[in-house]
């Protein structure tokens, strides 16, 4: 686990590399998304799935903010990755620069629009009913805090680039740990509802930008701007903004679906239905971590590597990581399968002062739940080929493929079935629309892959 230098990752093993940039990349996404799923739980448990479902309905907004920060970050990180490899450390910098200003310029514009929006944006993804209050309560706090979020992710991003995984490890660790002491005390202490929910989550993005801002101005951080770097070089942003749609794409993508799947379901099933969907989302989060980091923890290897023309060692890291995270979606795929029903009962209150609403509530969720979710990761031991191959177009530059294989699964498969197969099949429908797309996606990713593979790594091979 420990950091290492950018010019490690064109000389050590791939293996250790591997390793390295992943296991604290793993931990990261882990207790950030234990964060999450505690959250939830916390909510479920002393507020109710109303409170749930809330959350549900306000997540691909904010996070779709958010994740502009993230797109802007690995963007810029996927070209610094290939200027520390070129050893042309001034456009590294130059596009660091670059990434502040235009996260901090777009995520304050899309906070001022979202909260101008707050009365059509919330019902259009799924809040009505008794959702729409506390959903909108915890929207306005938490928008207001999501620009910290973005800028927070985008330097997440480029902490990986420059070979320091252990301090982007903390930057996920530090505000998950603040959310819940937050969560505890604002929620169960206080009683503040809905309304500490959504200040604790603002209170951590403030932690993890902290932390970020601490980690670029320290000696710890081989990149040091200066003022000029601030400054818009067309160049750049373009680069930046090709890269980057990819990760804005996919979450714009998410968001979609969100707000497809809440009102597909909101009419299969109203609020209960929704909150069976929050409960398998924030198990999407947290239950794929290792998948998750094996393939941050790629990126900048092979980035760099690809940038220093060592070929031979990017198609290595493909191979290697491939192995890695589908040995890792295996283990969750079985643990999935076989406790769901010991998973859903975490999320709800054993208060045996329910009333006969919150039961019948709870008794819905826990019978929908289990089967939902065994539907939902049917696939996960195959998705790592399906992972990494985007993400190895997005790590060498090629923005075009790595958008095409982003939006296959999620995009062209995903968002036509879940319109067409509950028309036919009712709540079973919506469930297995996602094995169906994880199985096409990752045919039509590793037929591409392969191709690309071929053309160009192993025809330069010798360069390496």
């Amino acid at each position: 686990m420990a950091n290492v230098s950018s010019e490690q990752l064109g000389t050590d093993s791939i293996g250790k590399l591997l390793f390295r940039q992943s296991v604290p990349a793993s931990i990261g996404i882990l207790v950030m998304s234990l964060n999450v799923l505690v959250d939830t739980i916390f909510v479920g448990n002393w507020i109710g799935p109303i409170a749930i479902a809330a959350i549900n309905v306000v997540l691909p907004v904010s996070f779709f903010i958010g994740a502009l920060g993230m797109a802007i970050g690995i963007g810029g990180a996927s070209i610094i990755s290939r200027a520390l490899g070129a050893e042309n450390r001034e456009k590294a910098l130059k596009t660091l620069g670059n990434q502040i200003s235009l996260t901090v310029l777009v995520t304050l514009i899309m906070v001022i629009v979202g909260l101008l929006s707050v009365d059509s944006l919330i019902p259009a993804f799924g809040g009505k009913g008794t959702i729409f209050e506390p959903a909108k309560i915890y929207y306005i706090i938490v928008l207001c805090g999501v620009p910290l979020l973005a800028l927070s992710m985008m330097g997440n991003a480029v902490i990986r680039a420059e070979g320091k995984p252990k301090f982007a490890m903390n930057a996920m660790i530090i505000p998950s740990i603040a959310n819940l002491l937050m969560d505890y005390l604002f929620i169960n202490v206080l009683d503040w509802g809905m309304y500490g929910a959504a200040w604790a989550t603002t209170i951590a993005y403030l932690c993890s930008c902290g932390y970020v801002f601490w980690f670029f101005i320290s000696k710890n951080s081989e990149l040091k701007v200066r003022l000029p770097h601030f400054k818009f070089e067309t160049n750049i942003l373009k680069e930046i903004g090709s890269l980057g749609f990819v990760t804005l794409a996919r979450q714009a993508i998410v968001s979609v679906i969100y707000l497809l799947m809440n009102n597909i379901l909101f009419d299969l099933g109203g609020e209960a239905m929704i909150a069976v969907y929050g409960i398998i989302g924030r198990m999407l989060m947290f239950a794929l971590f290792p998948v998750f980091g094996i393939t941050q923890g790629f990126l900048p290897i092979a980035g760099f590597n690809y940038g220093a023309k060592k070929y031979n060692r990017v198609r290595l890291a493909i191979n290697t990581a491939i192995k890695y995270a589908a040995f890792f979606g295996t283990i969750v795929f079985l643990g999935l399968m076989i406790f769901p029903a010991e998973i859903t009962a975490l999320f709800l209150s054993n208060n045996t002062d329910l009333t006969v609403k919150e039961l019948a509530l709870n008794t819905f969720v826990l019978e929908h739940t289990p089967s939902a979710m065994r539907w939902v990761f049917a696939a996960t031991p195959i998705i790592a080929l399906q992972l990494i191959g985007g993400a190895y177009f997005q790590a060498i530059g090629k923005a075009i493929p790595a958008l095409w294989l982003t939006l296959l699964r999620q995009g062209l498969f995903f968002i036509p079935l879940i319109l067409i197969l509950p028309s036919y099949f009712g709540e079973l429908g919506v469930w297995i629309s996602f094995p169906i797309s994880d199985v096409l996606a990752t045919i039509v990713t590793g037929l591409y892959l392969r191709r690309e593979v071929k053309r160009t790594l192993m025809n330069t091979a010798s360069l390496s």
